[in-house]
């Protein structure tokens, strides 16, 4: 039986591609899928880097939506994020990786296994994949994601870093 597929929307692909650690998620994941809305906002800037990212990392497939229509039932969330939750649906995704709340709250109710990027920076610190969840979460912040104190300082709480 195939495994499941993690689904991921563009904001945890692009803040571990800016630190460079994706590694990370193929680590924990495998192969990841993302649809063609989550694509082109991840080829919006740097788009020669990001389209060789895409070309040289076979384990980050996208994937097109059978009934693309069904992302009209997610009318109030960006093309990506529509597609995202659509396609997990679509594939009976194992995970989503999805960090905006509208988003989330989608997913939640549609009962999809929902994580997002601060997620992955859990899992890796317990899997081994890195020794310490502080100097990631430094890293993402450096990179440009905003990430909240209260939230950081929860997280490494969690990680047993506080």
């Amino acid at each position: 039986m195939p495994v499941k597929p993690v689904v991921v929307n563009s904001t945890p692909l692009v803040a571990f591609w800016s630190i460079g650690r994706l590694d990370i998620l193929r680590a924990l994941f495998g192969e990841i899928v993302i649809p063609a809305a989550v694509r082109e906002e991840f080829l919006s800037t740097e788009k020669e880097l990001r389209r060789q990212v895409l070309r040289d990392e076979a384990w980050i497939r996208v994937v097109k939506l059978e009934n693309p229509n069904r992302t009209g039932a997610f009318s109030n969330l960006d093309q990506g994020e529509a597609e995202v939750l659509a396609l997990a649906e679509e594939l009976g995704a194992s995970l989503v990786l999805i960090d905006e709340r509208k988003a989330r709250r989608y997913a939640e109710r549609l009962k999809l296994p929902l994580s997002g990027t601060l997620g992955v920076v859990l899992l890796a610190k317990e899997e081994g994949i890195v020794a310490s969840a502080a100097p990631l979460l430094r890293s993402i912040q450096k990179a440009g994601l905003y990430l909240h104190e209260d939230l950081i300082a929860q997280v490494l709480k969690i990680a047993g870093e506080d």
